[in-house]
Order: structure tokens, then sequence, then C-alpha cells
């Protein structure tokens, strides 16, 4: 192990990252072949082949049993023969063949057809190394080469990392930025299991007429860490694109194999799985925000392809797409007919009823609790999610969209009545998270007794926001809350048409942590399940933050590090299974 991926150290250098190494015992005997960096063109085309069937974008995703199944995915400029995948281990080397099932769908603004391509793993052995190599079948192309290790089936500790908002290193998109590269070489120099993004992974949908070639350079700059470890994504603002879907999940749903929820019509679009005694939760918080989340167009726009215009103003609005919410007590909302969030309650009841189940980790994109003066915190998922996480004491919840880092106080119930109108000072309701502590120096905390929630919105856009709201009359956190539907406007001084801004703001004393210096970052987290049933389990967070990059290099440095603790749920002296809300002053 790097000394440096444990926090013995504090800096990364460029030379770290370069080298790409995996510092866990199982990853090092997996990386048996070796990885390149892409290279993007200064214009609006990666660099290398533009036709052929050579498989590219590589990239892992666990199946429904992390410890036994994996799947892996790639692309290809035009449709493979054969496509196939073989399988083996590093001590014998390729043998297995396994055919991969092809997917495909044309971008509905310019019509260009991607092909993807996906090979689910099974029966694979728990915590053991991987080779594979992928390949047209008719090996009239290049192949590619990669690894992996599966996760462990039982209680032991385990790494994984975290951010969202991505984009691509091609900075002839827009959004892009050179951070995009440094911050994929970042998770490789941690060495996790696997990485969790949130949300908003390229950008395609602010690059309309060029969608796909954006995903294709965002797919290929992942390559160099997600074909050799998992990336598990969550859907942000930024994959709702105009005609491609219901929802405008297509390039997204087309390019990913994700666990299963049960619920056919709504594949891939939330998740869950269990890396030993965690239970990780993957939402689309689209479904539930009050904010316009979709593709935006301020003007006029005319497809390439010919299809019908798009009016400026018009906006991609998605929410309760799985069903209606329901009024419930105390400007809370209940499950309704939306499905996903019956499947999320039925999923977390069902995990705190388990005893191989310590810890709940919920992965989304916007944010519940941001004092971003750009994203906001957004009074839907507060109103329909909050109360679950606080009913079923999830732990941690990881975030992106507000382009910056941000951490709370561990937070449980609700201080009503404590927002006003931005125009006119009345009274709002935005159901503020009531935090259990204040305390800026504790480092240490007891989640059965609140939830932290984890802004990790650096991973590379260009947009470092990382600007913060200060109540000027006293000088603390404040923030801005959206608490309607966020309406289109058409803005007099432009004529243009923008999207419109929140409509509440909140002192935030639930705010513990924030980074204004440095917009970049990636969080890093350990577990350790502890000694036994009699002990307590513990999730170690670092998080690590980087300038902009120049000349394609930047440092990460330690910024942030605190330790969440808890019983094991199978100790004896555990007993709540499904706790009661709690509710504040």
């Amino acid at each position: 192990m790097n000394s440096n991926a444990r926090g013995g150290g504090r800096d990364f250098s460029r030379r770290a990252f370069l080298r790409g190494g995996m510092g866990l015992g199982l990853a090092a005997a997996a990386t048996s072949f070796g990885r390149t960096l892409p290279v993007f063109a200064a214009g609006a085309q990666a660099a290398g082949a533009t036709s052929g069937t050579a498989p590219e974008q590589v990239h892992l995703t666990f199946g429904s049993d992390p410890a036994r199944t994996m799947v892996a995915s790639w692309a290809s400029l035009q449709p493979q023969p054969r496509p196939q995948l073989r399988l083996g281990t590093p001590r014998h080397g390729l043998g297995t063949t396994i055919p991969a099932q092809p997917v495909t769908y044309a971008d509905g603004l310019n019509g260009q057809r991607v092909y993807v391509y996906h090979a689910p793993l099974r029966g694979l052995n728990p915590a053991s190394a991987y080779v594979y190599e992928v390949s047209d079948g008719a090996r009239t192309e290049s192949t590619f080469q990669g690894s992996f290790a599966t996760a462990p089936a039982a209680r032991t500790g385990f790494r994984f990392t975290s951010f969202g908002d991505l984009a691509t290193p091609n900075t002839a998109w827009v959004d892009s930025s050179a951070n995009s590269a440094t911050a994929v070489r970042a998770v490789e120099s941690f060495s996790p299991l696997f990485h969790l993004l949130n949300g908003d992974l390229c950008y395609a949908n602010t690059n309309m007429s060029t969608q796909p070639a954006v995903w294709r350079d965002f797919a290929n700059n992942a390559q160099y860490s997600a074909a050799y470890r998992p990336w598990m994504p969550c859907l942000g603002n930024h994959e709702v694109e105009f005609d491609n879907g219901a929802q405008g999940y297509d390039s997204y749903l087309t390019r990913f194999s994700l666990p299963g929820n049960g619920i056919p019509s709504l594949q891939g679009h939330f998740y869950s799985f269990q890396v030993g005694s965690v239970l990780f939760i993957a939402l689309d918080a689209n479904d539930v925000i009050y904010e316009d989340s979709g593709a935006f167009t301020a003007t006029d726009y005319s497809p390439p392809d010919g299809a019908t215009a798009i009016p400026g103003g018009t906006t991609l609005y998605v929410r309760e797409y799985s069903g209606q919410l329901g009024a419930g007590p105390q400007n809370t909302l209940l499950p309704g007919r939306n499905l996903q969030t019956l499947w999320l309650e039925r999923t977390l009841a069902a995990a705190r009823s388990n005893p191989t189940i310590d810890w709940i980790v919920v992965q989304m994109h916007q944010d519940a609790l941001s004092s971003s003066t750009e994203n906001n915190s957004d009074l839907g998922i507060r109103q329909a999610w909050v109360p679950l996480f606080d009913r079923y004491q999830v732990d941690l919840v990881l975030a992106g969209h507000s382009h910056d880092f941000e951490r709370s106080f561990p937070v449980r119930g609700t201080d009503h009545n404590e927002g006003k109108e931005i125009d006119g000072g009345a009274v709002v309701d935005t159901n503020r998270p009531h935090p259990v502590t204040t305390d800026a120096s504790q480092q240490v905390f007891d989640t059965t007794q609140g939830t932290v929630y984890v802004i990790l919105g650096g991973g590379g856009t260009d947009a470092p926001d990382n600007i913060y709201g200060v109540d000027a009359a006293d000088g603390d956190n404040q923030a801005l809350v959206v608490v309607a539907r966020d309406r289109t406007v058409l803005d007099p001084t432009t004529g243009k048409w923008a999207k419109g801004g929140p409509q509440a703001v909140e002192d935030a004393p639930w705010s513990a942590k924030r980074d204004p210096g440095d917009a970049y970052g990636v969080g890093v987290f350990d577990v350790d399940p502890g000694q036994g049933p009699w002990d307590r389990t513990s999730i170690t967070m670092r998080y690590y933050h980087a300038p902009v990059a120049v000349d394609g290099s930047t440092s990460y440095t330690l910024f942030d590090e605190i330790t969440l603790k808890r019983p094991r749920s199978d100790g004896a002296h555990w007993s709540v299974r499904t706790p009661a809300t709690v509710t504040g002053g």
C-alpha cells in the first residue's frame, strides 16, 4: 500500500499519477496489461480512429453481486461482427470466451448511430483477480486488454472513491477542462476497489449538435481507470438530452449496464449493490427535484439532421417521471405512486433489517444541502427523500451538482419555517435539516445520530464555482433553496431565455466545512469493519483537492478528514431495526 494513499503523505504529484499503479493487493495482482492515456484533439473530435470496429470506451460496472458478477462494456465506431470477451486469471492467462450483447441507438439531434457492447461475467470468485480481452470477434481490428478484482463476499475493509461532474479533457467542448484527465488519474493513484461517479458525466447536452462525440471523449478518458475497476454512475441533469428517449436518458442507458431494481421499465435509472457490510444506493434526483433539471436551450436551435427546431427557452422537465408524489405532513412528500421513492423506502427498510449490512451510502447528483451560490439546495429532495434518510439512519449521502466541496454536520430531523423569500422576505418552510452538533473541531461522528451529506462536485468541469453564500448581517453560512418549479424566464436585457433562480434563502448551521480555494477534488473512503460483533465499524473519509491543471498536470493535497462510526448490525447490543424520525428544534 502506498503510504500516501492512507493519508500518511499529503501531496500527490504528477509523477505518482502517471505511474497509475494499483496499490491494493488484489488490484495489483490483476494489473498484468499496460494502459495508455488517451490523446484529445484540439478540434471537435478525439484523436485516433474515426471508423472501424476496434473496441474503445472500455469500462467496468458491478453486476447484481459485486463479489461474483461484473459487466465489461465497450463501444466501436462501426458495428462489430462478433463482439466478445475472453476472460482469465493473471496466473493462467485468458481462457473462457463470452459473447457480448450489442446495444445501439441513434442520437436524436444529429442522427449519429452509437454501437455499444456489454459482456456479463458471472460465476466469478469473491476477492479475486481477473484479466480480460475484448475484441470484434473477427480480430480484424486491435483488441483491448484490461483487468479487475471482484469485491469481497463478507465483512472486510475496502476503499472506494467518489466525485461528480467530470466532463472531458477536450476543451473544444463546452464545460470541459484538463482537470478531467487529472481526476481520472487521481482515482488510480488511490487504488480503490471501485469509484462512484455522482452524475453530470460529460455535459454532452450542452454540446447539442455533437453529443455522441462528447460521450466518446468522456469514455475514452475514463477508460484509463474504468477499464480496471468498476465505475458506478448515477444520473445527473446533464444526462437529460433532447430527443433521446422519454427522459432524455438513451445515451446513458445504452452505455451503462447496471444492477437491476426489479422495475424493467426503469432499469438503470436507480439501483443498489452491497460490498462487504455497506449497501450503496444510486438515485436519480431528476425525479423529485423542483429545479428544471433537463436539457435547455436559451435560443432557437435547429438540429443538424433537419429534425424539428427547438424554440429558445425550452427545457426538458422530468420531475415525477416515475410517478406522482403525495402530500405528507409538515411540508413533506409521501411516495404516492412514485416508483423510485417506493423502491427507495423498501430498499432502506430491508437494509436496516439485514444483519449483514452496517452502512447505507446514498449516491445522487443534486443537493439536499448546498450553500453554493450557483447550484442550490432543492426542497424536492428534502420533502421526498430526506425524511426516509432520517427514518432509516442513512449514514452518508454523496452528491455533485455544485462544483465544489462541502460537508455537513450530521443532521437529523427538520427545523421548520426557517427560510425567507428572496423577494419580499416572507417566511418559507425550506425543511431545513437540523444539525445534531455544530462543533467545527469535531472529526468523529456517530451516524446513528445523524446523516452526513458531502458534495463532491469537482471532478473536472471547467466551471469551478466554489463560491458560497454568507449572511451579510452576521457572517454566518447561508444557502439558497429552490422551493418550486424553477421556470425559465425571458431576460429583458439580452432578449434570451434563461433558467429561473432559487426562491428562498436560509441560514445554514448544517454546513460544517467548505473549500473556497480549489474547486477540484476527490473523496477517498476507507471502510473498517471492526474486530467483531461487539465492536464498532467505521468509514474514514479523506478529501483531496487540487488547483486548475497547468500543462495537463496538478497536485492533489489533503483538505478534510473525518471518521464515521456506528455499531455493527450483527452485534447483540444492536436492536434498532426501523428507527423513528427525529424532529429538530
